[in-house]
């Protein structure tokens, strides 16, 4: 049976109201609005208000989006899926409005942040809006509870989170504008916020039709994600609060390392890791079912997400620290890096998670990794290759198979290694996507690895000109067509520059090209590959076939070909 989906067009008085007790579940990242948002809104809303005297049932309406809830129909209790930023930041308006007008009117606008308990019905106060566990008692304790904002204002914000930082910011700002507005246009301000002022309130009562609403839903809040989603149900799995708290910071403290959008692909290769085959169902799907981190949740985050995603910041900012081979440890992250695809990350995480304190081992592995990732790059390998073949060589790392023996898949076969040379030998200025990645590894075995590629620009040209002009000395050296075509595109005849290409420089003649082109200002090139041509006195056939036999030889000793 399909779940009930209902869309309701609320004024805020009635979004504020007895209606709805709004809690921001655990997985929402934390308050983020900041003063720059929270001066959107308040600008729009007063523009939209203007100067006028009209009645405000006159004035045009404003329309602040959608917001997203798991609520069942009959109580008011509501998950908030998509909307805790704009939600926070209306009722910390709200809350400014109630200290800046004076008691009477202060009273009746207390009702939108809390429903007054009645010690003759037991009831206690019940406030419209509960933040996650980690903000909650200070969202209450400065915003909602009517006489703390002044104390806000004063507290160090260096000791403050970053949530907390914000709220006390935007609280700041709502202060410093509106207590410039006269006392009577405040009171118009305050009406029409409250009742010409809506949101489209979508609610429907389980998290997967919530998600699949917000998906396609537009508005001013930030992104929900996959990980979101992932972390209500594996956190929402622990059930002794304090464990909760303990390991929501954990999982915090995760994807703050890494970033929100890395954190996001750590998921994808855990996923990888376990299923070990392309994305066949939704990503939240095949985690229920392959990997089921919620029936042992706190032993997924200490055994799985936190080493994973420790080892993913590691490889991806080149970070290993040991007193054995660190240096070219990181190296080869740094080139794996830049390899054109991530699929050989997941056995990259798995196999440094398993052997992080065994530097040799570690040494070894990534010097085997680089040079498949790579040769599956130059041979062009399509997604479903490059997946099957980093499958067998998970299943191998968790089967603790021989990583060195011929047929292990991290090795390269004979056939492929025959088709790896034939492509470097070949015209490889045309292979646009690999073309960069070879010229720099060639260039830092040429420099016996004391090269730094930081450079903001990196491009390739060619020494012979792909089109010389008639009576050039190119065509002197290069009389024979056929034999021009064939050298001009090769490794032998190619070099890298620090800076973007000159389409009148590319076709000077070869002394002038050296000193005005390849040169740097202080007279040499950032490049190993570069140095040799400037040490060249003539650019004939002879010196681009011996310096492609010598750019291949290389090659094949860098990746053992």
């Amino acid at each position: 049976m399909s779940a009930s989906i209902h869309a309701i067009e609320r004024t805020l008085a009635k979004v504020f109201s007895d209606d709805y007790v709004f809690s921001i579940p655990a997985y929402q990242r934390p308050y983020a609005w900041t003063r720059e948002q929270a001066s959107e809104l308040l600008t729009d809303l007063l523009a939209f208000l203007g100067n006028t005297s009209e009645a405000i049932s006159e004035v045009n309406p404003y329309f602040l989006g959608s917001i997203v809830l798991i609520k069942p129909d009959d109580i008011p209790d509501a998950d908030v899926v998509d909307g805790q930023q704009r939600l926070t930041t209306l009722t910390i308006l709200i809350a400014v409005l109630r200290t800046l007008m004076n008691p009477e009117k202060a009273s009746a606008i207390k009702k939108f942040i809390y429903q007054e308990g009645n010690i003759f019905e037991g009831r206690n106060d019940r406030y419209r809006l509960k933040l996650r566990v980690k903000d909650e008692e200070f969202f209450r304790k400065y915003i909602q509870s009517g006489d703390s904002l002044e104390h806000l204002l004063n507290l160090d914000a260096s000791q403050l989170t970053d949530s907390q930082r914000n709220i006390q910011a935007n609280t700041k700002y709502f202060i410093e504008e509106l207590k410039q507005i006269p006392e009577h246009h405040l009171e118009r301000f305050v009406q029409y916020l409250l009742t010409r002022c809506f949101l489209v309130i979508v609610s429907t009562p389980d998290i997967d039709s919530a998600y699949r609403i917000f998906s396609v839903l537009n508005s001013r809040g930030l992104d929900l994600s996959l990980t979101d989603l992932l972390k209500s149900e594996i956190i929402g799995a622990i059930k002794e609060p304090s464990q909760q708290e303990r390991y929501t910071q954990i999982w915090e403290d995760e994807e703050e390392d890494l970033g929100r959008d890395t954190f996001q692909e750590l998921f994808a290769h855990i996923r990888m890791i376990y299923r070990k085959a392309k994305l066949r169902e939704t990503a939240l799907n095949e985690f229920r079912k392959h990997i089921q981190p919620q029936n042992e949740p706190q032993k997924f985050i200490d055994e799985v997400l936190k080493p994973y995603s420790d080892a993913l910041e590691i490889i991806k900012t080149a970070n290993y620290q040991s007193q054995h081979h660190a240096e070219p440890i990181n190296a080869l992250f740094r080139w794996l890096n830049k390899i054109d695809n991530v699929d050989w990350i997941p056995p990259a995480i798995l196999y440094f998670s398993k052997h992080s304190h065994t530097p040799d081992q570690l040494k070894q592995f990534f010097t085997d990794l680089e040079r498949l990732a790579a040769g599956l790059m130059i041979l062009r390998a399509d997604i479903n290759d490059r997946i099957n073949r980093y499958a067998k060589l998970l299943t191998a790392i968790e089967q603790n198979i021989d990583l060195s023996a011929p047929d292990s898949p991290l090795q390269l076969t004979a056939q492929e290694i025959e088709q790896i040379i034939q492509t470097l030998d070949g015209d490889l200025y045309l292979m646009k996507r690999i073309r960069l990645y070879v010229l720099l590894r060639l260039d830092a075995a040429l420099s016996q690895g004391e090269a730094s590629y930081d450079y903001s620009v990196i491009t390739i040209e060619h020494v012979l000109p792909q089109n010389p002009k008639q009576g050039s000395i190119w065509l002197q050296w290069f009389p024979n067509e056929e034999e021009r075509l064939k050298s001009v595109h090769r490794i032998g005849n190619l070099l890298l520059l620090s800076q973007r290409k000159n389409s009148e420089a590319q076709n000077y003649e070869f002394d002038r090209k050296k000193t005005a082109y390849f040169k740097t200002k202080s007279g040499v090139s950032s490049f190993a590959l570069t140095t040799q041509v400037l040490q060249e006195s003539e650019w004939t056939p002879e010196v681009i076939n011996q310096r492609q036999t010598n750019s291949l030889q290389a090659l094949k000793t860098v990746w053992r070909l």
